[in-house]
């Protein structure tokens, strides 16, 4: 089992098994889940607590043993509120080139980009049972997982075509999917280069927008204004400093973008409720445990 991945672009399990589970609860440096994208599919188990998931501006609280699958290239980011939480994401596209010559035919193109899965499965629906178990599996990874893993997936995908639990994009859904590629663009830009100065104008500049107009659509699918999801994402960054290395907190600051260090620490107080030094002596003193 791994700790989620500090990028998007992560390589997930092997080769020839190209699927990864991660483990995420309070201590884990990455708890909160930045906006973000992969070209795999993603689910999502709640262990305990709730977790405020959104994916492609859709949000919906994940209770105790609700789960969500998370199509390719869709954007997602959430808040968990004492929540423990596990996901798994895996390679669809590898998966299919290994499957049978009828599957790979009749339904290759039902994991392209017109197709919106309905991401949230509430517990005790099939689909719920289905994650669960595959979850349980890889957990597990008893003789044979790999067997069974596979297996559940596909009776997954298999069950979801059966009760039509997807759409295929129309034209409103197709201006949305642009909204969605343009925040693509911008989170990529901010994930490049959040440890540079960035004004709002420079945000807006990337994809030739006013302020305004660029605010608006960057706050339908985050439900954040750019700046406060820049101050976010680089908060975020600086805790994976603060719980990975002996660097100052000047040090760390500077390097995930702040200029002003009194600044910083409020901002990091605001989203962490501690001081960027409390927390990581309490994250550095963890791992000697």
């Amino acid at each position: 089992m791994k700790f989620l991945a500090l990028h998007e672009n992560a390589a997930r399990g092997t080769s020839d098994f190209p699927i990864e589970l991660y483990y995420v609860d309070r201590s884990h440096p990455r708890y909160e889940m930045p906006f973000h994208w992969h070209l795999e599919y993603e689910m999502m188990l709640v262990l305990s607590g709730s977790f405020s998931l959104s994916v492609d501006g859709k949000t919906k609280t994940l209770h105790k043993g609700d789960t969500a699958i998370i199509s390719a290239g869709a954007v997602h980011g959430g808040v968990p509120d004492n929540c423990i939480y596990e996901c798994l994401v895996f390679d669809t596209s590898r998966f299919m080139e290994s499957s049978s010559a009828l599957l790979h035919r009749k339904y290759c193109d039902f994991f392209d980009t017109d197709t919106l899965i309905y991401p949230f499965f509430e517990k005790g629906t099939h689909c719920n049972k289905l994650i669960c178990q595959m979850f349980d599996v890889m957990d597990k990874r008893q003789t044979g997982y790999e067997f069974f893993t596979v297996g559940l997936m596909w009776q997954l995908f298999g069950q979801i075509l059966y009760d039509r639990s997807y759409t295929v994009t129309d034209m409103s859904e197709r201006r949305n999917a642009k909204s969605t590629e343009q925040i693509k663009t911008v989170l990529n830009y901010i994930r490049k280069n959040y440890a540079s100065r960035l004004t709002l104008a420079d945000l807006a500049d990337v994809l030739n927008l006013s302020q305004e107009h660029f605010c608006r659509l960057f706050h339908s699918i985050t439900g954040k204004s750019p700046i406060d999801y820049l101050n976010y994402y680089r908060i975020e960054c600086a805790c994976e400093l603060l719980s990975s290395s002996q660097k100052s907190i000047t040090e760390v600051a500077y390097s995930c973008g702040f200029n002003d260090l009194s600044y910083f620490n409020r901002i990091f107080k605001r989203y962490k409720k501690v001081t960027p030094g409390h927390y990581q002596k309490t994250m550095l003193a963890k791992k000697t445990e």
